[in-house]
């Protein structure tokens, strides 16, 4: 019988669990979320979609800006998934690069702006928590993340477009 109580006890306590950590996102950061979506929408709707879409395809002329500002912007305006939706302004050729470049930087962006991918939210507050139960500060590192996540979506992204334009040109000799 003991094993029965503890066997219902220990079923019960998963839901408990499950319902205290419900109460703590929606005391934490459920608000923060709901608040930098709206925030988001607003802007683009001051900025004007018209405008958003010509800098976008500004933004995608120049290598360098291709594999850094515009995947950076796409998650940060459009958040996963949608983002990858923002290789509509590129050529054939650009996609999978930019999507490799896109894909890299949804967790990176995280600690700072935890809207951009809220399904990632519980591997950062996984890492950062070892600073927070030490009362430290997690922006310094949150910092560092984004930038190394630039530096690297800006490496993935040049790569990924030279091989795809070596393997075009295969699949065309073909």
């Amino acid at each position: 019988m003991d094993f029965l109580v503890k066997l219902a006890e220990n079923f019960i306590g998963i839901f408990n669990a499950g319902g205290e950590n419900l109460v703590g996102l929606i005391t934490g950061i459920l608000p923060t979320l709901i608040v930098l979506l709206t925030f988001v929408n607003a802007l683009i709707n001051l900025i004007g979609e018209e405008r958003v879409t010509r800098f976008a395809q500004f933004s995608t002329k120049n290598i360098i800006l291709r594999y850094s500002v515009f995947p950076l912007l796409a998650v940060f305006f459009l958040t996963n998934p949608m983002c990858y939706s923002f290789g509509r302004f590129l050529e054939e050729k650009q996609k999978p690069a930019f999507y490799d470049a896109a894909v890299s930087f949804v967790h990176p962006i995280t600690g700072l702006f935890p809207h951009a991918n809220a399904g990632e939210l519980f591997v950062w507050t996984g890492i950062s928590s070892g600073l927070t139960t030490l009362g430290l500060s997690v922006m310094p590192l949150a910092v560092r993340y984004f930038i190394v996540g630039l530096i690297v979506i800006l490496i993935r992204g040049i790569c990924t477009e030279m091989l795809t334009k070596i393997m075009w040109k295969e699949q065309n000799n073909s």
